[in-house]
């Protein structure tokens, strides 16, 4: 069962700033045709980006199904990527397997992945020694926090936005304490499930996995190029878009009448709707969740249940709950 957020954290993520790690990795990529590899493997445009510029793109198998989701930073000599931890020595071996002779080379480097959410995020960093701050998402520069050289990355992918830092794991410690000192709270599990459902940020690992498409996970237009060529997985992708998208389960979020676990089953009128994947219980709008729903319930304000209690689905957690 999903546990309470603690409201001092969530207030933190909401209405000032939060810290968090991420168990996230990087992986440098270097060669002169490195942004053409990657343009030809990932699902964003990789090759319009300038040193300084990032996107965020997914990884796909040929058949479409989701490996991970990345951060693409293009530096001067070099593009990182950004990925959840797990995922990262399968994305390495998916691009060797690819490389087939092109010049570019690959390399793991140990870094601690750091992230400050919350409407003073940026007030936090500046008082923390990082200005000046990216402005564009995913836009990135080399800074210093607490007297230590970071990777600042204006993140997207936080809920309620952010910044993302990559730190040398020896030096992450004197990093964090910084923040800290500069006004942001740490954040607990429970309090960042509540402010990822109640933004509807789902991440790759807890949300999305293998067996997903893009289309089911409502980031189509945030980790997709339409205007790019082919890359691996963009057959599947396209034929989608030529059906207009149409999935037969997508993420939703959900109203619930109770505290639910991930995994639980959605119900309605005794069938079987889907099923959770993050859930907790927020200080402002009681028992939420994000999961899979099946295209019938597609539409904000369907009526199903969750462990025989009645929940309701939103496209926007401003809606009103199951009871109102």
């Amino acid at each position: 069962m999903a546990g309470a957020a603690s409201e001092r954290e969530y207030r933190a993520g909401r209405e000032a700033a939060g810290l968090v790690t991420l168990a996230r990795g990087t992986l440098d990529v270097t060669g002169p045709k490195r942004q053409d590899f990657l343009h030809a493997m990932l699902s964003n445009d990789v090759n319009g980006r300038r040193p300084g510029e990032g996107c965020r793109a997914a990884s796909m198998s040929a058949r479409g199904s989701l490996q991970a989701f990345l951060r693409v930073l293009v530096d001067a000599s070099v593009v990182v990527l950004e990925t959840e931890q797990e995922r990262l020595e399968l994305v390495l071996r998916t691009l060797e397997h690819h490389k087939v002779g092109a010049p570019v080379r690959f390399a793991k480097r140990p870094v601690s992945v750091l992230g400050v959410l919350g409407p003073r995020a940026g007030e936090v960093l500046i008082a923390a020694g990082a200005a000046p701050l990216p402005e564009a998402l995913d836009s990135h520069r080399e800074a210093r926090v607490g007297d230590q050289p970071v990777r600042l990355v204006r993140a997207g992918d936080l809920p309620g936005g952010g910044f993302v830092l990559h730190a040398a794991p020896e030096q992450a410690e004197v990093v964090r304490a910084a923040l800290e000192a500069a006004g942001a709270l740490p954040l607990g599990a429970e309090a960042l499930d509540a402010l990822r459902i109640e933004a509807l940020c789902p991440w790759y690992g807890t949300d999305v996995d293998e067996d997903n498409l893009l289309h089911e996970t409502g980031l189509v237009s945030v980790l997709h190029s339409s205007t790019k060529g082919c890359y691996v997985g963009q057959e599947v992708i396209a034929r989608l878009e030529g059906r207009g998208g149409h999935v037969n389960k997508a993420l939703r979020g959900l109203r619930l009448g109770a505290p639910a676990s991930p995994g639980a089953a959605v119900t309605a009128d005794g069938k079987d709707a889907g099923w959770l994947t993050t859930c907790a219980v927020s200080p402002r709008l009681g028992p939420i969740a994000m999961g899979y729903v099946h295209r019938s319930h597609f539409a904000p304000g369907s009526e199903v249940a969750v462990g025989g209690v009645p929940a309701r689905v939103v496209l926007s957690f401003d809606e009103p709950g199951p009871q109102a």
